[in-house]
């Protein structure tokens, strides 16, 4: 399907023109005056049990709008997330477990900052300064997101209040030195916003006393019919990316920088998520479909960020735009999703949700110099921070089989 005809399913979100016009981008919100009232919204926390002898909470952020989300400061994970279609009928879009504790017991990541590093590191080792360290491998050979236990599995400190922007609750973690593996200490911040545009907003920032490896992602599972309403591959998706990095049998990347022109991984143009998807088959450990990091090409920019993927679900009419201001985006299609139970009495099967994690590229630290790879090394008196826009609209196509009509 060709872009053109997309434009009446997106109208809404301006952003959605042919070749990502960076001069048809809508201006970001401005910052509210000193005589501007604050937002309305809400903000509640609750007990949500215990992990590791430390209390863990929920935090519920409501905007204006109805639109509400819900954090835990267990690996900051983003619980659940209700967002309207084209009837104004809201439904969570985004995959989770019942409680803390089936977290601890099987997360897949669900919702979650991974780090110190997100994606894979080739045999758990990496040089920094012509020293080798080793770290954690927990996927085969490979280090992935952080290790065995990487800050999806730490109690975060949590602490909320009303911003200018929204409802707001801000994470605070410090990673110490030798954790998985990693030199230095390390103190991170993750920053959720709810704002009145039907933003959810999530700033990263992190600092280190010794030069180590940064390189945060959020890892939401979404699906914008629902979560546990059947697979993803009838959404609709566009990535303004014109290259991949290719990689090996065990999902490292060989260091090339390769176009999508003409393979499976081509989303310049919108189209379903299972369109090509008969090309990625399985094989021998892989359960085949996307799981790819493409380089994004940072454009159109606004305030210092790209759009990253445009994802739209006909039927609901949702789209979620991401912006970001990272060199990659990794597509990841759920396919080691085996009947994971969810909330509210939920199965999560294969490609019942797909990941868009902003990132630098995987295996970045093993790849330095490389030209076009991005610099993952964090060193004392700089700050990494990674920014993320997850904006939502919704808007039904006359030929997406729901009714354009509101209740």
């Amino acid at each position: 399907m060709q872009f053109p005809t997309m434009i009446s399913l997106i109208a809404p979100l301006a952003v959605c023109a042919v070749a990502f016009a960076a001069s048809n981008v809508p201006p970001r919100s401005a910052p509210a005056r000193n005589d501007e009232k604050m937002p309305v919204g809400s903000i509640a926390k609750k007990d949500w049990g215990e992990v590791g002898g430390k209390a863990v909470h929920l935090w519920t952020l409501r905007n204006g709008k109805g639109m509400e989300a819900q954090i835990t400061d267990y690996g900051t994970i983003l619980v659940s997330l209700k967002v309207a279609d084209a009837t104004s009928t809201f439904a969570d879009v985004v995959l989770g477990r019942p409680s803390a504790q089936d977290y601890v017991e099987r997360t897949q990541y669900f919702g979650c900052t991974v780090g110190r590093c997100a994606n894979r590191i080739a045999g758990g080792k990496f040089t920094i300064d012509g020293k080798e360290y080793t770290i954690a491998t927990n996927n085969g050979p490979n280090h992935l997101h952080g290790g065995i236990q990487g800050f999806d599995k730490v109690v975060w400190n949590g602490d909320a209040m009303m911003t200018a922007s929204g409802p707001s609750v801000t994470f605070t973690y410090r990673s110490k030195d030798g954790e998985e593996g990693y030199p230095g200490n390390v103190d991170t911040k993750v920053v959720y916003t709810l704002n009145q545009m039907n933003e959810l907003v999530v700033n990263m920032s992190a600092t280190t006393d010794a030069p180590t490896v940064v390189n945060l992602a959020h890892h939401t599972y979404w699906n914008l019919a629902g979560h546990g309403s059947g697979d993803i591959l009838g959404h609709m998706l566009q990535i303004p990316a014109k290259s991949y990095t290719p990689v090996d049998a065990t999902l490292i990347p060989t260091g090339e920088i390769a176009p999508v022109a003409n393979t499976p991984l081509d989303f310049t143009i919108m189209k379903t998520v299972g369109q090509d998807f008969a090309k990625l088959p399985a094989s021998e450990g892989n359960p085949g479909g996307y799981d790819h990091n493409f380089v994004l090409d940072q454009s159109p920019k606004n305030d210092g960020m790209w759009l990253s993927a445009i994802l739209h679900e006909p039927k609901s009419g949702r789209t979620m735009e991401v912006w970001s201001n990272q060199a990659g985006i990794q597509f990841y299609t759920g396919n080691f999703l085996d009947g994971v139970p969810g909330k509210d009495g939920a199965v999560y099967a294969k490609n019942g949700a797909l990941c868009l994690e902003t990132q630098a590229f995987p295996d970045s630290i093993n790849k330095q110099g490389k030209p076009g790879w991005t610099n993952v090394i964090l060193k004392p008196g700089a700050t990494y921070t990674h920014k993320m826009i997850f904006r939502f609209s919704a808007n039904i196509s006359p030929n997406s089989g729901a009714s354009n009509k509101p209740k």
